[in-house]
């Protein structure tokens, strides 16, 4: 009789359970198994700051109505809401989200398009201090660049912590729970967007109004992806109410001639104020003291959040860097200084947490500033944004280069903007401007 090792009869025995095991085990039906996952593409979506201690503003039993306007379409949205600079528990009564209604400028919804939300399948939904909250999805055809109504219901005593100041879109207050009334009497009106901080889609293909083949993203087995632009004020300015951020412009391109076959979201992450390296820091007893926290976190530490978090995420474009360079002895301490080196090195942080990730990452030069209203231009830093740029330009550390500089300045004078480009404080774009920074995005980076 032939004797077995002991190794073979370990291996005797387990191959035993193992078919042992899956004669006891019940087969699964396809229609019992896990669903496959749908991926969402960011089609809006802004930055969070927190607030100065001198801002009060508190809501009770007030419905904020607040407007987005999206990049790309979609069959079915949800959205983020943000209490990650709340002290306390954010309590949401109730939200709804509808398209707003045609050829207004108003808080009106088109009631056919009006949609209650639900968080974990519950129509209120309570945030903890320092989270976020993703929404269930809701079926709506969501036209591309269209605007999008979002009514949120704050029942409790409320302290408006988690913000954008600088939306440059109205908002509207109103008494009660009004989030699925058609119109609104406001009680007040507001500039900023609270609370509310991405809408993302299940994505229509390119030039479709939504009633077409859906692509389900870049993680999924479509081809829809989000492109986010991380910045300052230069990304975030626009005309008050008309979406004409350069990102706007841009999504528009994305749309036509030209444009990738693919759906790209266009996400704009710029915080008016913004710097690469720092946080806001006014010196003691400044005037700053009263708004400098509305410029937000530095973006080497809203990275994660502000870009490699959101929906659909493939490309990011960066233009940071000129605040670094102007504030320090205006608005924030000399100590925080920079050269152009440092922005370099800063800059490098970004490319390698992006590639880290698997995205791609664009840089943009830093625009030209002589004769600024604010005090950023002095020949030190001119000089330190000439290094910068050539870096840029030459070094191929970025995956493409987007040339805003050369793009926006006077060939008469190449530190200054051109006049045509200039909204007046020498620092910041126009319309025509904004226009032409869209114009300078090589359409190529998105093929």
């Amino acid at each position: 009789m032939k004797h077995l090792t002991v190794r073979q009869r370990l291996c005797a025995l387990l191959t035993g359970a193992l078919l042992l095991g899956a004669a006891l085990t019940p087969s699964v039906s396809a229609s019992a198994q896990a669903p496959a996952p749908t991926a969402w593409t960011g089609t809006w979506g802004t930055a969070p700051t927190t607030i100065p201690k001198t801002d009060t503003t508190t809501f009770h039993d007030q419905t904020i109505r607040q407007i987005v306007h999206t990049s790309i379409a979609g069959t079915a949205l949800r959205i983020r809401l943000s209490n990650e600079f709340g002290k306390q528990p954010l309590r949401i009564g109730e939200v709804h989200v509808a398209r707003r209604a045609s050829d207004t400028d108003e808080p009106t919804i088109d009631p056919a398009t009006d949609r209650e939300l639900t968080f974990s399948g519950k129509s209120s939904v309570t945030v903890p201090a320092g989270a976020p909250a993703l929404s269930d999805p809701v079926t709506l055809r969501v036209p591309a660049r269209s605007d999008i109504v979002v009514s949120l219901h704050l029942p409790e005593s409320t302290p408006g912590s988690t913000v954008n100041s600088f939306a440059a879109q109205r908002s509207y207050i109103a008494a009660g729970n009004v989030t699925g009334e058609t119109k609104i009497e406001p009680q007040s009106v507001t500039e900023r967007w609270y609370f509310l901080t991405g809408v993302s889609v299940r994505a229509a293909s390119t030039g479709s109004t939504a009633t077409g083949s859906t692509a389900t993203g870049p993680s999924g087995t479509g081809d829809a992806s989000a492109a986010v632009a991380l910045g300052d004020s230069i990304t975030a300015d626009t005309t008050l109410g008309t979406n004409h951020r350069w990102t706007d412009y841009l999504a528009r391109r994305l749309q036509g001639p030209g444009g990738p076959r693919h759906p790209v979201g266009v996400l704009n992450k710029g915080i008016s104020g913004n710097r690469l390296l720092h946080d806001p820091n006014p010196p003691a007893g400044h005037p700053a003291e009263a708004y400098a926290a509305y410029f937000g976190e530095s973006g080497l530490k809203r990275f994660d959040r502000d870009v490699a978090a959101q929906p659909g995420v493939r490309h990011v474009l960066v233009l940071l860097g000129v605040n670094d360079l102007g504030h320090p002895g205006a608005i924030a301490p000399l100590s925080e200084k920079v050269t152009g080196q440092d922005l370099i090195d800063g800059h490098r942080q970004l490319i390698a947490r992006a590639h880290e990730r698997g995205l791609r990452i664009y840089g943009a030069t830093i625009t030209p500033f002589k004769n600024d209203t604010l005090g950023f231009y002095t020949p030190g830093n001119a000089a330190a944004r000439q290094t910068f740029n050539h870096w840029l330009r030459t070094s191929g550390e970025y995956d493409g280069v987007i040339d805003f500089d050369a793009a926006l300045r006077d060939p008469a004078d190449p530190e200054r903007l051109l006049a045509a480009y200039d909204s007046g404080d020498h620092l910041h774009t126009n319309d025509a401007g904004r226009e032409a920074m869209a114009r300078a995005v090589p359409l190529r980076l998105f093929k």
